[in-house]
């Protein structure tokens, strides 16, 4: 058994717990996930099975989307609804305030992981401080935000608005709601989120976890997905011979590649100028010189563009 499941965690579980449930239902302990979502998060939880986990590097390289709801004038410890109060100021605030902030939080920005995070730091997490009480010093990160839009703003004693963001790995959305807050002088949270997609993985598409007990017990694995729906990268082609080689570790030239029309933006020599399937482009992104690799329309591996031809980066087959 192999291939990608899309699964909507449901809140309450981690993600560990998820793969535990998952490994029980479908008798197979070779599961696991690609990008943790915090216990009491819901959405999209990609899960590789079999020969799928060779590819979870990839899936959690991919940029993810959410909806978030931000409250706004309280501060909690964690960030989120999950930690204690820290600070609660009626905010004097009208929905183009936040509006007049939001712009300078897109594009690459520069993001400090909270304390209640899953981040090392001299070999233990910085949730294991926090929960000593000691605040540990960490080092910024640069992420990418690719959106942020204001969905809903409700106009309450404690203002809450609903955000549309679409952002890269490794991005704290929760640090998000809070830097906004402080942008704003009064302080804010994040107290709802929902994890929309995960690369090409989408919520609509996405199963629960009692739609998939239930079509296992009918003997239906309509929800395991082939290993190619997990890698939103360009795709290209290869013959039997160069197929072979492929798998042997030799690179072929450009000029034995076939290149199907709809993987590339332009020129397709031209090895930079991939772009994603949301028509971003990935010039910027670690997998900006990857591409998918297929035989027959099957996926075969994951190879680099280089000056001198494709690569292998990985080969399943």
């Amino acid at each position: 058994m192999e291939g990608i499941i899309n699964v909507l965690k449901p809140p309450g579980m981690t993600s560990s717990d998820v793969v535990v449930w998952m490994r029980r239902v479908l008798k197979t302990k070779k599961i696991g996930h690609t990008g943790t979502l915090d216990p009491g998060v819901a959405g999209v939880l990609p899960l590789c099975v079999g020969r799928g986990t060779r590819i979870a590097e990839y899936i959690t390289e991919q940029g993810k989307a959410y909806l978030a709801e931000v409250t706004l004038g309280v501060t909690t410890d964690t960030q989120d609804a999950f930690g204690k109060e820290v600070h609660r100021t009626k905010p004097d605030l009208q929905q183009s305030d936040l509006e007049q902030v939001i712009p300078n939080f897109l594009g690459k920005i520069s993001q400090t992981p909270p304390m209640y995070s899953a981040v090392r730091k001299e070999g233990k997490h910085l949730y294991e401080y926090a929960r000593q009480g000691l605040t540990i010093e960490r080092a910024p990160r640069e992420v990418s935000i690719y959106k942020l839009k204001l969905v809903k703003w409700y106009e309450e004693e404690f203002p809450r608005a609903i955000l549309d963001i679409e952002c890269s790995k490794g991005t704290y959305i929760r640090t998000i709601s809070h830097d906004l807050g402080l942008a704003l002088g009064c302080g804010a949270y994040m107290s709802n989120l929902l994890r929309v997609s995960s690369g090409p993985f989408k919520i609509q598409e996405s199963w629960t976890l009692e739609e998939i007990e239930e079509a296992v017990e009918e003997s239906n694995y309509n929800f395991l997905l082939p290993l190619a729906a997990g890698i939103d990268l360009p795709r290209v082609c290869l013959a039997t011979a160069r197929a072979n080689a492929f798998r042997h570790g030799l690179p072929t030239k450009r000029e034995f590649v076939e290149t199907p029309i709809d993987s590339w933006s332009a020129d397709p020599g031209s090895w930079l100028e991939t772009k994603s399937s949301d028509g971003r482009s990935n010039l910027e992104d670690r997998t900006s010189n990857y591409v998918q690799v297929l035989e027959d329309g099957e996926l075969i591996g994951v190879g680099i563009w280089r000056r001198e031809g494709l690569f292998p980066h990985k080969v399943f087959k």
